[in-house]
């Protein structure tokens, strides 16, 4: 009679916690940041069909990386859930930390009852009739939620982004301030210099608190054209290699 295979309830969360950690680490990274007038998100999408940034509500969106036929089934199951809670209640209940707590729940269940974890990380963001009213939260695969200011990188060298976005990122930046300050961040590699990301490689989106109801809306290439300086050098060649996804 073989013995029972047996692993300690802290090693399976470890191994769990490293499978999820390694599958986020090779999606593109996902820059949100606060400017003057709402929040802006900012990612390296060459898909114009596959988003990694969505409207969920009026004033909320949501952002992702990781894999995406997961992260699109959280993003669905939030417009229900926003959807569900507005037309019961009143719209102005539904709010971005009551659609965080719905999105740890799942995400903590899976990670603790599944064999295998979900590879995301998210951040839901809700823009405020002023900055101190903005809000940003970011989730991890294993449900842990962060309530972040002013801004956050998900996704590949998330550290190496966000230590440069922490030291030039300012309260109160212009629309154009932030979106060039994203895409130089994303533009950063380990080693060597930074790549030049063309605008129709880019998804920038931004929750703007002057409009109306609905505060979100994407920015087209054409756009952000305009926002980003010109450059005189010619971008690097692409890398040979295929891409990765999320």
């Amino acid at each position: 009679m073989s013995m029972p295979f047996y692993v300690s309830p802290e090693q399976l969360m470890k191994d769990r916690a490293d499978y999820a950690r390694k599958g986020i680490a090779r999606g593109r990274p996902v820059v949100v940041l606060a400017y003057d007038e709402g929040i802006a998100f900012a990612t390296e999408n060459p898909s114009r069909a596959l988003h990694k940034v969505s409207e969920i509500y009026d004033r909320i969106a949501f952002a992702a990386v990781g894999k995406y036929n997961e992260f699109e089934n959280l993003r669905v199951a939030g417009v229900r859930y926003a959807d569900l809670r507005g037309y019961s209640y009143d719209r102005t209940d539904v709010s971005a930390r009551g659609l965080a707590n719905a999105y740890a729940q799942t995400l903590g269940t899976v990670f603790t009852t599944e064999s295998k974890p979900l590879e995301v990380e998210l951040v839901v963001a809700e823009v405020g009739a002023t900055a101190e009213e903005d809000q940003i939260y970011r989730l991890s695969y294993d449900g842990s939620v962060a309530d972040e200011r002013g801004h956050v990188v998900m996704g590949g060298q998330a550290e190496q982004i966000g230590a440069r976005l922490s030291q030039d990122w300012q309260p109160g930046m212009d629309l154009s301030g932030a979106v060039r300050l994203a895409v130089q961040v994303l533009g950063l590699q380990p080693e060597g210099e930074p790549r030049v990301i063309p605008p129709d490689q880019l998804e920038v989106a931004v929750l703007d608190r002057t409009r109306p109801r609905r505060a979100f809306r994407r920015l087209p290439a054409a756009m952000l054209t305009d926002l980003l300086p010109t450059q005189v050098d010619d971008p690097p060649p692409a890398p040979s290699h295929p891409a990765e996804q999320g």
